[in-house]
């Protein structure tokens, strides 16, 4: 390889980093001078590869996204990184991914070296990786999410809840986070003014606004932090449920998350809720409240836990 090629292939690893670099920093990193580095830059654009420069005392170069999809240069630890990935990716659930991914470790593997390649293979072999049964994610959904998440830009969303109903939303993005085989949201919920993790399979329709997110404390180191201390919470011990309501079944049923049968006429216009539980308390309380009718709790010390924690909140809103 000649030191031109050479060159420009440590140039194309530098600049394929997310930030811009001064024209003199990258003369400083390539050895060469600053006219070279522009001259490399112009040679990097007629191969196709979109490089902006930014003037100003704060500018610089940088990589932006093109029209096509430009051939990427990987070191090699990213080299079996990006391997190791799209092995375990076949099994992921993403919703149409597992050919992508096949297709992409195929080209990938064939240029390998093959110390590389014996390192992927050490790997993909030790790691075993169930195809699961769960639900999927629309590729586009995850992908409008982590942009959203890059670019820091609000969105809008309708999202459906474990009953099925939608609701939309207006979130401020900070992270997507995979847990198990589920992928998650992490936002800021400007309606309901706290912070929230969204399942990705249950978004729909996720539009940025263009608007800039605001600066927050997310109450946990990062996104994937948060998801795991939430799935912590959720995974409460199952608890019973025993409560009369002052409506008819066919207006509670669907709204409760019920498991058919548990919800019963009791007299001629109220019903009877009686089940065993594994979600939320407090979830559950808010349901209930939400339904607009009376209703009467008994037993269940888990969700009169949880109403009182709804009636704290709402009693702190008042003030």
């Amino acid at each position: 390889m000649t030191d031109t090629a050479a060159r420009l292939l440590r140039l194309l690893s530098l600049l394929q980093l997310p930030r811009e670099w001064p024209g003199s920093e990258l003369a400083d990193r390539l050895g060469v001078t600053d006219r070279t580095v522009r001259r490399d830059v112009d040679r990097l654009r007629e191969l196709g590869y979109p490089v902006v420069a930014a003037l100003g005392a704060t500018g610089g170069y940088r990589l932006t996204a093109g029209s096509a999809l430009p051939p990427l240069v990987l070191d090699e630890d990213e080299a079996v990184a990006v391997a190791v990935g799209l092995r375990v990716a076949a099994g992921q659930a993403v919703t149409g991914i597992e050919d992508a991914s096949v297709r992409a470790l195929t080209k990938l593997e064939q240029v390998l070296p093959t110390k590389l390649r014996r390192r992927v293979r050490v790997v993909g072999a030790a790691v075993a990786v169930g195809a699961g049964t769960g639900p999927t994610v629309d590729p586009d959904v995850l992908t409008t999410l982590a942009a959203a998440v890059s670019n820091r830009e609000r969105l809008r969303l309708r999202y459906r809840d474990a009953a099925g109903a939608e609701t939309r939303r207006h979130v401020e993005p900070i992270g997507v986070a995979a847990a198990g085989r589920r992928w998650y949201l992490v936002a800021y919920d400007l309606d309901r003014d706290a912070w929230r993790s969204f399942r990705a399979d249950r978004i729909e329709g996720p539009q940025p606004t263009g608007a800039r997110v605001v600066a927050r404390a997310l109450p946990a180191a990062d996104a994937a932090e948060y998801v795991a201390g939430r799935r912590t919470d959720w995974a409460t011990p199952s608890y019973e449920v025993d409560v009369t309501i002052e409506a008819p079944p066919h207006r509670v049923e669907g709204r409760l998350g019920a498991t058919p049968g548990s919800i019963v006429a009791d007299g001629a216009t109220g019903c009877r809720f009686t089940e065993t539980r594994d979600d939320d308390p407090e979830w559950l309380a808010a349901q209930l409240i939400t339904l607009g009718v009376p209703f009467r709790v008994h037993g269940s010390p888990e969700l009169r836990a949880g109403l009182r924690g709804c009636a704290s909140r709402l009693a702190h809103a008042l003030d």
